[in-house]
């Protein structure tokens, strides 16, 4: 058997396995779920009405339910552009239409882009319109909804097609070392979006204003200076007109770094319990969370890039996915898209090292937010948000360990009542 043949059983194999696993996954969540909705967890029983609880469980569950067919779609559709020859099939079309070149390349991606957005729209108009809809959250018309598609589109050509452009030419251009040279591009541009995201994106979806609230500004400010933060501004965000699920951010790097508030959030909640939500962020630049993720994205894109360079000059990488590469031409665009579709595949069975790692930097955050503010405002600024967003208390434990970046609200509150810190 040939590097070929083997690549192609490795991927079949990995994507029949990561699919049973994660239906077994969204199943148990589902049975999990349900077979708690009838009765609030003791330790929540007296601060949790049961309809709150049974409206959390029923939304959970009606996202899991459309996720096993977002799964069913998302594998045959991989399937498809890969050993079933879809991509192989796109890049003939264009490539006789066209012709080889950096202009059939960017045609290649955008087209792929084009046809795979089609394929979500389904699942996005159905959660956002349905599911979003019948639970209460969802505060978007269909003009916005189409305002937003289009706002984002225009966005990912104008910016996307140029990256695309220059990480292809680098691979063209830039010798055997190519991809050294394109990791540094996509770093630096990284870096780049985060300073010109909060200022030039962010304003074209949502209207941020100034934190008017005198009273909050200095107490949230105080906190600041107390942790040794320092932020460009206050905002609030008009999160209302499109959700009803409330949140906070920081955004921004360096000097641009920014507070943003959702409106819905500074309504549902008091002083004190900001000030608690505040700190827990303020925890993951106290603990140096945010750099130490900026590094890990660093590390594996630089090996995710050096393992491209090396992949795309290999025939059978091209073969073993169902593609049969350009012989007159650059395949750079090919090996981009089959790199993109085959590392999930593979990489989704070592996602629980991630999540959990994710976790632990939360119970971190917490217990910063803790030391700083009240105990008590953050356990109950935490209810109001779990209860608020409609989150289950009483997820699949296996589930989580899978999927969850932030702990379940309660593995959270019972470290901060019993004073457990990481």
């Amino acid at each position: 058997m040939n590097r070929s043949d083997l690549l192609t059983l490795a991927f079949a194999a990995a994507l029949v396995a990561g699919l049973v696993l994660k239906f077994w996954l969204a199943s148990r969540q589902i049975r999990f779920v349900a077979s708690h909705r009838d009765a609030v967890p003791a330790p929540f029983a007296t601060t949790v009405a049961l309809a709150a609880h049974q409206k959390a469980a029923d939304y959970t569950v009606a996202k899991a339910r459309l996720g096993l067919i977002e799964l069913a779609v998302g594998a045959a559709v991989l399937l498809a552009w890969t050993l079933l020859g879809g991509l192989d099939a796109l890049n003939r079309l264009l490539h006789g239409w066209i012709g080889s070149g950096m202009g059939q390349q960017l045609a290649l991606l955008a087209a792929f882009a084009l046809i795979g957005g089609i394929i979500d729209l389904p699942f996005t108009l159905y959660q956002t319109f349905v599911i979003e809809q019948r639970f209460g959250f969802n505060k978007m018309t269909l003009k916005l909804w189409l305002a937003d598609l289009l706002k984002s589109t225009a966005i990912g050509v104008l910016i996307g097609l140029p990256i695309a452009g220059v990480i292809l030419w680098l691979m063209g251009a830039a010798g055997s070392y190519w991809w050294l040279w394109a990791w540094s591009f996509w770093m630096g541009f990284n870096l780049l979006l985060l300073v010109v995201y909060p200022t030039f994106i962010a304003p074209l979806f949502n209207k941020f204003k100034p934190l008017e609230d005198e009273a909050l500004k200095r107490r949230v400010t105080a906190l600041m200076q107390r942790c040794g933060f320092a932020a460009k501004g206050l905002f609030v965000m008009d999160g209302s007109k499109r959700s009803a699920h409330a949140n906070a951010y920081f955004t921004g790097f360096g000097a641009t770094k920014r507070v943003v508030f959702y409106d819905t959030l500074l309504a549902k909640l008091s002083p004190g319990e900001v000030d608690a939500v505040l700190a827990h962020e303020l925890g993951h630049f106290k603990h140096k969370h945010i750099l130490k993720r900026i590094a890990g994205l660093f590390a594996l894109s630089l090996a995710g890039f050096a393992l491209l360079g090396w992949l795309s000059t290999q025939v059978w990488f091209y073969t073993g996915l169902g593609v049969r590469p350009n012989m007159t031409g650059p395949n750079d665009a090919l090996a981009l898209l089959l790199f993109l579709l085959a590392v999930p595949v593979f990489s989704f069975f070592i996602s629980p090292l991630f999540t959990q790692l994710s976790r632990r930097h939360e119970f971190q955050a917490d217990a910063y937010a803790m030391q700083q503010t009240s105990g008590v405002d953050l356990r109950s600024a935490l209810l109001k948000l779990y209860e608020d967003n409609a989150s289950t208390l009483t997820p699949d434990p296996v589930y989580v360990r899978f999927y969850y970046s932030h702990p379940p609200a309660s593995e959270r509150l019972a470290r901060m009542t019993m004073g457990v810190l990481p």
